[in-house]
């Protein structure tokens, strides 16, 4: 069961998820605890649910209800398809895209977007299309001007300087790991 909680924004807070549920009984093995998420491998029953909800509630977190839950499922399904599943990213705006796909409005969705999970759709999507990038520098034979031009980033600096900012690495020495990888597999 996936439960979606408002305003769990640190790792503080993901400790005192886990604090709560391991008093209501529930396994550590059996739970996943993320930020502005709980996944519950283990059927809990409606009481311990109630428990743990007012409990949030004491410590500033709220339970979100199934359809806003559901709602942030659908936005992050879109993005993931959108950046890992076809072979072009849309001409739209992202927001456009999104919103289109979902249904409703762009600056609704941003926002239970933002209270649930702690960082913005656009953060999120920035996140998936490094991922994206790491998986062409190491798995393809793609430069990162093609890259670039793939992922729909304005140049090839703009990709750099976000890869940079998320892996904490240049992406040409990324690059240099897949060439680094080789070698040690040919020694084998």
């Amino acid at each position: 069961m996936k439960l979606y909680i408002k305003y769990m924004v640190s790792l503080r807070c993901k400790t005192l998820v886990e604090e709560e549920l391991k008093r209501l009984g529930v396994s550590s093995q059996h739970i996943i605890v993320d930020l502005g998420l709980v996944d519950i491998l283990e059927d809990i029953t409606e009481e311990q649910k109630e428990t743990f909800r007012v409990n949030l509630l004491r410590a500033g977190m709220e339970v979100l209800d199934e359809k806003r839950s559901l709602l942030i499922e659908r936005i992050k399904d879109v993005i993931i398809e959108m950046i890992h599943y076809t072979d072009e990213l849309p001409k739209v705006n992202y927001s456009d895209y999104i919103s289109e796909k979902v249904g409703l409005d762009y600056n609704y969705l941003s926002n239970i977007f933002s209270e649930v999970k702690g960082t913005t759709i656009q953060q999120f999507i920035i996140t998936h299309k490094i991922e994206k990038a790491k998986g062409m520098l190491l798995y393809g034979d793609h430069n990162l001007t093609e890259i670039a031009y793939r992922l729909h980033y304005s140049s090839v600096a703009h990709l750099s300087s976000q890869f940079k900012k998320v892996t904490g690495l240049t992406s040409s020495y990324y690059k240099q790991l897949k060439s680094r990888r080789q070698e040690i597999l040919s020694t084998i």
